[in-house]
């Protein structure tokens, strides 16, 4: 699947800003910024990993800040950058 570079969410409080790039290597490379990194820095980005897969992305750069989102608020925006970055309407 074809992506371009696009992005979702905001940097406010209980937010997460998802930012999805082309990479020329295979599989998902997640790099993540969050004060919560220590406590839920793997649920996080095991939250963006599923979502993506099940919308059919498996070769992304995707850079995440977190300020605090919940998972339901993590999902949201990763699929609308994934919306975003395709131009696929998985809401159609």
């Amino acid at each position: 699947m074809e992506l371009k570079n696009a992005m979702a969410g905001t940097l406010e409080s209980g937010d997460i800003l998802i930012q999805i790039a082309p990479s020329d290597v295979d599989g998902l490379h997640i790099e993540l910024d969050s004060t919560v990194a220590y406590q839920f820095g793997e649920q996080i980005k095991k939250v963006i990993i599923n979502t993506l897969t099940e919308l059919g992305i498996t070769k992304a750069n995707v850079k995440a800040t977190d300020k605090g989102a919940l998972d339901c608020t993590i999902k949201a925006r990763v699929t609308a950058a994934a919306v975003r970055s395709t131009g696929v309407d998985v809401w159609a």
